[in-house]
């Protein structure tokens, strides 16, 4: 989803507020030997980062595999699940990150799920690029100026100059090839009683419309408007789909991912999304085009400022794939 609604639905970030406030950068130096930070750990754990005694950092970005993973290559366009940390060269403390704390096991955790080679708002361009060319289980260091690294969206408030070094390790959890413009294709179901009726074009939002004289409901409904063959839809995945959003009260679209340039990547089931998505979307299957009635309670209504927060919102999902 765009940043207006699907991404405002629960924060998949800690480190963007505090450095910066989007996207930027441009293609990666070269790798150095000099003045570079030391990662150690197993992939998928918080690495631990030491910097040389009494060093300088490089002068130059530093772009270096430090694990080679054995899945898919991730390639420009490419949806990717991701795990990172960073730091400052010259203080160990975290800036923020993704990785698990440590005795929370195989329990999924938050992380998010971007387009290489797309703006993001969890990381730089150029740390996000660094994923480019790695397979899935690869760890990335990326170590450079906040000002070549963030360049001029550097948050002024947040401490850091753009001469300071930071140091980020990545890693790929995830990578999968996925068109975005993929849709879900086959005869649909009609609606359940007391349901919404959905139109559903090709390559365009769905139209959706509201029963007349139904109450909306207290609580979540869902309905498979046409089954997919695909894998069983797991906590923790990042789901790729399409989408479109109206308001129960009066019908109107506030938002689809067709008006976004297609197909979205969100991660699933670890409260990333609004609660109703997490309960009416795992389980599912990779194919499925799901319909959602989702009330307040399970959409914005923890959010009193949200402009949705009293709105029962009604989705229609097309899950297109999984990474």
């Amino acid at each position: 989803m765009n940043y207006n609604t699907k991404r405002r639905i629960a924060s998949l970030l800690a480190v963007p507020a505090l450095l910066f406030t989007g996207a930027c950068g441009s293609d990666s130096t070269n790798d150095s030997a000099a003045g570079v930070a030391e990662v150690k750990g197993k992939f998928g754990e918080k690495p631990e980062i030491t910097v040389p005694k009494d060093a300088k950092p490089s002068d130059e970005t530093v772009v270096k595999t430090v694990t080679k993973g054995s899945g898919p290559e991730a390639a420009k366009g490419d949806f990717v699940r991701l795990d990172y940390t960073v730091r400052k060269w010259d203080d160990p403390a975290d800036l923020g990150g993704t990785f698990p704390a440590q005795g929370t096991g195989d329990q999924p955790h938050r992380q998010p799920v971007e387009r290489v080679g797309q703006p993001s708002q969890a990381l730089p361009a150029k740390v996000l690029d660094s994923v480019e060319g790695q397979k899935a289980g690869s760890r990335v260091l990326v170590q450079g100026t906040a000002g070549d690294l963030i360049g001029q969206n550097l948050n002024p408030q947040s401490g850091i100059t753009a001469k300071d070094t930071l140091v980020w390790v990545v890693d790929l959890a995830g990578a999968a090839k996925v068109d975005p413009k993929a849709e879900v294709k086959g005869t649909q179901a009609a609606p359940e009683p007391g349901m919404p009726t959905v139109d559903a074009p090709s390559q365009k939002p769905a139209t959706i419309t509201i029963p007349k004289g139904v109450k909306a409901p207290t609580e979540l409904k869902e309905q498979v408007l046409i089954k997919g063959s695909g894998a069983k839809v797991e906590a923790g995945q990042g789901l790729i789909a399409q989408y479109t959003g109206v308001k129960w009260e009066d019908g109107q679209k506030f938002d689809s991912s067709w008006d976004h340039g297609g197909a979205t990547g969100f991660q699933i089931g670890t409260g990333s999304v609004v609660e109703g998505w997490d309960k009416g979307l795992v389980g599912k299957n990779i194919g499925d085009r799901v319909l959602l009635v989702i009330p307040p309670s399970l959409g914005y209504g923890a959010d009193p400022s949200n402009a949705l927060a009293k709105n029962t919102l009604v989705f229609v999902v097309d899950i297109v794939g999984a990474v």
